[in-house]
């Protein structure tokens, strides 16, 4: 069978499953769950026999959105992170909750679609002890948000920085940096010119909100990423 071919069994299998050979949702949450809260110390966090909980709520692109840009939901997913206090001469947790909403837009390769593309809002709390708020991404700069986003595809080499942007995300003026590297669409083997735009967070009632997005650089969809950055819209938790 050459490249681009599929048999009976093949359309049967994704008829089963979807169009789209995607990866799960990204590994993002835990990554910057407790950050803001490595300079707290015991007496930043109020004692007490349960653990201090904090929830996000989701930031999700408007439906109209995503028809005007040919993006489709992924998944919804949230994650808990919890860490330990010594508060007083007993431990406190601190368990904080985000979400994560990714859409991604496929490409056909050797007769499967696979996701190529992918924008991702990360929803985290504000943390607050003692009435002192804490953003638990302030201390991620914008390499290390993009190190996140690449881990949708396999082997990112030569990340480089480039142009930088401002755009409306939530009613407020976010900072982009757009990053280029070398990667390989998972599952393919095909490696091509990657580029990501990463957003600085931005707040959005008791959360703060990231958004991310990677694709294929011969897609040229800055424009696409822009809309869906400004069609955000945020339910608080």
């Amino acid at each position: 069978m050459t490249p681009g071919q599929t048999t009976d069994s093949d359309a049967e299998n994704r008829s089963k499953t979807g169009a789209t050979t995607r990866r799960g949702a990204l590994g993002l949450a835990g990554a910057v769950g407790l950050t803001g809260l490595a300079g707290c110390t015991a007496l930043d966090v109020v004692t007490g026999g349960e653990p201090a909980e904090f929830g996000s709520g989701t930031a999700t692109v408007a439906d109209e959105t995503l028809s005007e840009t040919g993006y489709e939901l992924n998944d919804v997913s949230e994650e808990s992170v919890t860490r330990e206090f010594e508060v007083a001469g007993s431990t406190r947790e601190v368990r904080v909750t985000n979400t994560v909403a990714e859409y991604d837009k496929a490409v056909d390769l050797f007769g499967e679609r696979y996701q190529a593309a992918v924008f991702a809002a990360l929803a985290t709390p504000r943390v607050e002890v003692l009435g002192q708020a804490f953003n638990p991404v302030a201390d991620l700069g914008p390499d290390e948000r993009a190190a996140l986003i690449a881990d949708r595809y396999e082997g990112v080499s030569d990340l480089e920085r480039g142009s930088e942007y401002t755009t409306e995300v939530l009613g407020t003026d976010a900072d982009v940096v757009v990053y280029s590297a070398e990667g390989e669409i998972e599952g393919t083997g095909v490696s091509t010119e990657l580029e990501f735009h990463v957003a600085a967070a931005v707040e959005a009632g008791d959360d703060y909100i990231v958004p991310l997005a990677a694709y294929p650089a011969s897609f040229g969809d800055g424009e696409n990423v822009r809309a869906m950055m400004n069609g955000l819209e945020h339910e608080q938790g």
